[in-house]
Formats: structure tokens, sequence, C-alpha cells
């Protein structure tokens, strides 16, 4: 079966971040399957830092002509883990991204590019956002809302924000708060878009420019994080990518593969929006002073997964959710060589999980 792919944009004006009010907002986002007649199939799907709306082609045969493959498209789609002949999936454009939502590159009330004036947002923003697209798609209750990375940290927001509306609960690869290693690799990233030339203190759009170098040594910078040692060794060793009085290794390739590619596709300004409001993310904020306390608000029932390798968010980082979530929780942790980028490549081990769990 196919699913129709929905993309849709929602209005809001006057919405009020944690750091200050933007006056209107667009909140971009996708649909795939049908809403039951008593909206109670909804589960919404949170993308990671770089990520956006399009999850899935929606086809049973994701290579067919005319197909878009999405990014989770082996767990999301007909007959897959998140069925979307059974749910109906909804999947948003974070806000002050640069995929469809407004963010940096979208046009201020006087005319001219955000660039470096758009408010500092966080992720407890965007799950209040989405909040408002469930009133208004009359949703008051989700089957469950999941996420991988930044996207497990939304997924955790959203069900502490509103308990009572989040019926389960999938949080994968993604903290409860960032700690100090986090805090340092943002820094750096961070650091690197800024100190570029063209950065012209985010205005660059306003001139014309892109510091695509800064932003290319960020991503770079950040995959270190998504990857493993183990990995990188296996697939690259010491080898090189050619001979020169100057070698060139495959890793360096590799990342600098990574680096141009996300230049072509993705704004920095946004890149480090979305990181500073991840860097940030603590949901003992404004809650509670303890983790317990904090993640008291949600008692519903929740899969909690970690990757045995991920150096971005280890194992005990993820598995303090589990150990503190008060509710039905299932833990495990997911043998991988890969890293943090796991929780998109092991899709065979996250699918067994997540298939029973919303079953």
């Amino acid at each position: 079966m196919t699913v129709t792919s929905v993309n849709r944009v929602l209005e809001i004006d006057g919405f009020t971040l944690e750091s200050g009010v933007l006056d209107h907002i667009s909140l971009a986002y996708e649909t795939f399957g049908t809403l039951n007649a008593e909206k109670s199939n909804a589960v919404i799907v949170e993308h990671a830092l770089t990520g956006d709306s399009h999850v899935t082609s929606g086809r049973t045969d994701s290579r067919a002509a005319g197909a878009a493959p999405g990014w989770w498209e082996e767990l999301v789609g007909p007959g897959r883990p998140i069925d979307t002949d059974r749910f109906f999936v909804i999947c948003t454009n974070a806000l002050g991204g640069c995929t469809g939502t407004t963010g940096p590159l979208s046009t201020a009330p006087d005319g001219l590019p955000y660039g470096g004036r758009f408010p500092r947002v966080s992720i407890r923003d965007m799950a209040r956002l989405e909040l408002l697209l469930l009133d208004h798609l009359g949703i008051d209750h989700l089957y469950a809302a999941i996420g991988g990375s930044m996207g497990g940290a939304r997924a955790l927001e959203l069900a502490l924000e509103a308990p009572e509306r989040v019926q389960r609960l999938t949080v994968l690869a993604a903290p409860a708060y960032s700690e100090a290693d986090q805090i340092a690799w943002a820094h750096a990233q961070v650091a690197a878009i800024t100190m570029d030339p063209d950065y012209a203190g985010g205005d660059y759009a306003a001139l014309g420019s892109v510091p695509e170098r800064g932003l290319g040594l960020a991503r770079q910078i950040a995959h270190l994080t998504y990857r493993s040692d183990a990995e990188l060794n296996s697939r690259f060793g010491r080898n090189l990518q050619h001979m020169s009085d100057d070698p060139y290794y495959a890793v360096q390739s590799y990342l600098d593969y990574h680096g141009d590619k996300l230049v072509g596709r993705f704004d920095a300004q946004a890149y480090i929006l979305l990181t500073e409001a991840l860097r940030d993310h603590d949901v003992r904020r404004g809650r509670a002073d303890t983790l317990n306390e904090a993640l008291a608000r949600y008692t519903g029932p929740a899969l909690v997964l970690s990757l045995s390798t991920d150096r971005l968010y280890p194992p005990k980082q993820v598995k303090l959710i589990a150990d503190n979530l008060p509710g039905q929780v299932e833990y495990a942790e997911i043998p991988t060589d890969v890293g943090h980028d796991g929780f998109l490549t092991e899709a065979r081990a996250v699918g067994a999980y997540v298939s029973q769990f919303l079953s």
C-alpha cells in the first residue's frame, strides 16, 4: 500500500518562547496515514538536529519511481514498525531550523532575514509549539511520541509538558540533560562557525555570503561524536585516499565529504540555534531540583533505548531516564559498532523494540 504524505503549514501569531516572543511562526509538518474517527491513532516522530519532517516516503517500495525515501524509511511506513496503515504519523520541522518552519533565514518584520537576531530557542519551545499543532488537528491524546538523538529530547519534553496527552513514550539515544562533555562538543561546533569571517555576526544572508568553511568544520566535529572509534578504525584504518607530499587519509576524505554535504543543504545560523538548544536541554530546569522529581510528571509506559558504543550520549546517561521514570519502563542497550548514528543504522534492532512496544 502507498500512504500519501501531506505537507502542511500551521500559521501561529504571537508565540512566547522561553527567551522572548516571536510575532509569527510558520510551523511546517508532514503527515502520513489516516487519522481515525476517534483521533486516537496519532504518533508524533521527532527528527534529530539536521533532520526534517520527511521521515518516510510512505511507499511500500521506497525504491519505486517517484519515491522520496525518508530519514527513517525502514522504521516508518506501510507494514513497518511505525505502521502508517495503522497510525497517523506526524513529523514537524523544528523551530529555528531551515527546513520549512520559521528560522534564521525567515523574513523578520523589517523585511530582512532574521539571521543573528533570531531569538534563542529551546527544546521545550519546540514541544509547546507542537502542542498547538495537536490542538489545531483536534488531537487530545497521542498514541505515542517517539524520537532519537535531539528527537528523543523533543519527545521527552513533549511528554513532560503535557503528560496527560502522551500515552506512550520512546526515547532513543538521547539525554534528560546535556552534560559537560556534550556542552564542550557544542561549544567547539559553534566556535567553528562564528570564527568564519563570512559569518558576519549571523547576518551573512543579508550580505549574500555563507560561512561554508565554518559550517563544514562544525559538521566534521559533530560527526566524530556520531561514529565510534571502532567503526572509524575498522572502516578506514590508516588507509590513504591518495598519496602526496602531504598525506590525505581516507578518514579525512570521509569527514570532508560529510562537511561539504551539510553545507549544501543546511543553514549555519540554524545549526547554531539547534545545537545550542540541545546544549541547554535540561528537563529539570524550572520543574524540579532532581531528575527523579522532574520525570515524575510522566507516569505512562516508556521505551528507552541506548547504543552500546554511543560516545555522544553514552548508555549510562540514557539509562538515567529509564531509572527515574516512575511508570512501566523498558530499557535496552542495543549492541552496535557504529556509535550514536546507530539510532538510524540499526533499524532492525530498533524496529523490533519499537514494534513490540507500540503493539
